[in-house]
């Protein structure tokens, strides 16, 4: 059995998203990108399928994944202007590393539900935060219009029975991110002593 962490224990439990906009370099190298997907990866994965990839975008690639928003954007909305064309075109460079988490499940595993596939990608994008926690990086968790839309979905290169679960941006936070209001633990929280409890 592991040894209790207190102090990481601790750590996490100051685990807040920092928004994208306020991310800057330096982010992620490739040997610590790297760790940190490892960890993405070690996730609960009932029988083994790992239905999740990566896409990581950085450099030049941010840009060009922007203009497949750009593009999508417009056929859209047709009576868009410019500007709000511009300012999707440059949503994947507001942080200098976007990870899109993919939900890539294995329909002819039939003895696993979907909905657990689906979850265990949920659960990748959770593990990337903390590894970017615990990496000394800020990041967010996203999804907006286009985690949602078939034709961006293509011009990324997914497949049709993939869905993007997440566009994780990470980097450097510029700004301590401010604190949120979390849930009473007495109101989500209920130790169940039989039927009517």
């Amino acid at each position: 059995m592991p040894e209790a962490d207190p102090a990481a224990l601790a750590r996490l439990a100051t685990r807040r998203s920092v928004k994208a906009e306020l991310l800057r370099e330096p982010g992620p190298d490739e040997a610590t990108l790297h760790a940190m997907l490892d960890v993405a990866m070690r996730v609960p994965d009932h029988g083994k399928l790992g239905p999740w990839r990566f896409l990581i975008l950085r450099g030049e690639a941010r840009a060009a994944a922007g203009e497949v928003l750009a593009r999508c954007f417009r056929a859209r909305e047709p009576e868009a202007d410019d500007a709000a064309v511009a300012f999707e075109r440059g949503r994947f460079e507001r942080a200098p590393v976007v990870v899109v988490v993919v939900s890539s499940p294995n329909a002819r595993a039939v003895k696993i539900p979907m909905w657990e596939q689906q979850l265990s990608s949920g659960a990748a994008c959770q593990n990337l935060l903390n590894a970017s926690l615990f990496a000394g990086f800020g990041a967010q968790w996203l999804t907006e219009w286009y985690a949602y839309d078939d034709d961006v979905a293509r011009g990324l290169g997914l497949t049709a029975d993939e869905r993007v679960a997440g566009f994780v941006y990470i980097g450097s936070a510029s700004d301590a991110p401010e604190e949120r209001t979390r849930p009473d633990y007495a109101s989500r929280v209920i130790e169940w002593k039989g039927a009517g409890s």
